[in-house]
């Protein structure tokens, strides 16, 4: 009786190869140490695609299925940048450290310096500073986060608080793109600020008889389900908050409201009409504070990247492996268009931990030879 291959048979043949490849790859891995070592000694840099894209192409040379060419090649991606991880950190164990453009200090001094926020007395920005630096600080309005960050660059203010994202409504898109227009500045610290939207109106005003609510577009899109009990209420987006309420204030129209902060009701001596109108109640909105110092302290443990990939298959992945590989948690990520390149994005990324930690210098330096541009915007 003819004797029949088993699928236990099969996967011992696996196991034997499989030990093989393991040795080779060892093996492999030794090799790209030494060479690790003659580039620190000769200043060669640890990426070169020419011989990269030589050693893909001789590979998938060797087999002869499409199937196999595409395959072997994506192994060797992977091996390639593994090998390139390994390079990166030994050269850290030399101190060849990537130049970040950040010092690192004891602490952030703010004594006797100027923060900016945007809008009127009363906006959820306000509040932010307040929280951050405290109400005797020298605090300044503006008419917008671009004037904010102007007022920094030219010395007229030392500080800056801008949102950058909100737990129920996403990122506030506008500022992402202020942080790439401005790259002399930098963020210096992060402040949580629990955001509750007061519906507000002058005297004699009432929900039933409203026909249009002004707010920030967030706070409006915060508050959609109210605006879907009651389609009769038109949503009016304005440029901040506080605006809003002053705008009602001044009109002194009981057809209209406001969604902003109680504290505004109170400055602008509005009616709260309903409390609490967001329909998260656990609705935050995270505020960044920005300046021109690019330092960061001990006690820093959030890093701020953007970076362009490169606009090809598998180009976001092999960056974000960086990451993986190196045991550092990624915490948020979102992407925006690149004006000057249609339908391609840059990205911006947080991720846990400090510039001079060798697993985030391993990260970010293995990152740099991979995208087209890469940018620290803070270590906070």
């Amino acid at each position: 009786m003819e004797n029949k291959e088993t699928l236990l048979d099969i996967r011992d043949q696996l196991d034997t190869i499989d030990r093989d490849i393991t040795l080779l790859y060892k093996k492999r891995m030794d090799l790209c140490a030494r060479v690790a070592e003659v580039k620190i000694n000769s200043g060669k840099a640890v990426f070169d695609p020419a011989r990269e894209q030589q050693k893909l192409d001789s590979v998938a040379s060797y087999l002869e299925s499409d199937f196999d060419k595409k395959a072997i090649k994506e192994l060797y991606r992977q091996m390639m940048t593994i090998s390139r991880r390994l390079q990166f950190g030994i050269m850290t164990q030399h101190g060849k450290n990537f130049d970040s453009g950040f010092s690192k200090i004891s602490e952030i001094d703010k004594t006797g310096k100027k923060a900016v926020y945007q809008g009127v007395e009363g906006a959820y920005a306000q509040l932010a500073a307040f929280k951050c630096f405290g109400t005797d600080y020298d605090i300044e309005s503006v008419h917008t986060w671009k004037d904010a960050a102007d007022m920094v660059r030219a010395g007229k203010a030392d500080y800056a608080v801008i949102p950058i994202e909100n737990s129920s409504h996403g990122v506030v898109s506008d500022n992402f793109d202020l942080m790439i227009k401005y790259p002399e500045l930098a963020i210096i610290e992060e402040v949580d600020l629990k955001v509750e939207h007061a519906l507000m109106g002058v005297e004699g005003a009432s929900v039933s008889g409203l026909k249009e609510v002004y707010s920030h577009p967030q706070a409006l899109g915060q508050c959609s389900d109210f605006f879907d009990a009651h389609p009769g209420i038109k949503p009016v987006p304005v440029i901040n908050t506080a605006v809003a309420a002053k705008y009602v204030k001044d009109k002194g129209d009981a057809a209209i409201a406001a969604l902003a902060s109680e504290r505004s009701a109170e400055l602008y001596g509005l009616n709260i009409l309903q409390r609490s109108v967001n329909q998260q109640k656990t609705n935050t909105t995270r505020f960044l504070v920005i300046g021109k110092d690019k330092v960061y302290t001990d006690k820093a443990k959030r890093i701020s990247l953007c970076f362009e990939a490169q606009h090809e298959p598998g180009a976001l992945y092999n960056i974000l492996g960086n990451f993986i590989f190196n045991d550092v948690n990624m915490t948020m990520i979102s992407s925006r268009p690149i004006p000057e390149h249609i339908f391609e994005y840059r990205f911006f990324v947080d991720i846990e931990g400090r510039l001079d930690m060798p697993n985030v210098i391993n990260a970010i330096s293995g990152m740099g030879d991979q995208v087209s541009e890469l940018r620290i915007l803070g270590n906070y």
